[in-house]
């Protein structure tokens, strides 16, 4: 798949109190997701994920990622080359 994706994105997560490491786990498993680490800071979880392009970047996110239970708010964030 790795020819076919033309969209990467970062998404920012932040979770309840107490359920990063939880929320990064489950969402490491959703295809789509490469890379799901809990972090400190401002947001608890940042998510690199990919697709083919916009509106499969947005169902992944919407049905997927942000049905994971834990989850507040996430931001996610396109990847542009300049």
């Amino acid at each position: 798949m790795e020819n076919d994706v033309v969209v990467q994105a970062y998404i920012l997560i932040q979770t309840e109190v107490g359920k990063a490491a939880d929320v990064a786990a489950q969402i490491a498993e959703v295809q789509g997701v490469t890379l799901a680490e809990d972090v400190t800071g401002p947001y608890d979880v940042i998510v690199r994920a990919e697709a083919r392009n916009v509106d499969e970047l947005g169902k992944l996110v919407v049905a997927k990622v942000q049905n994971v239970p834990g989850i507040t708010r996430t931001l996610t964030c396109p990847v542009v080359h300049i």
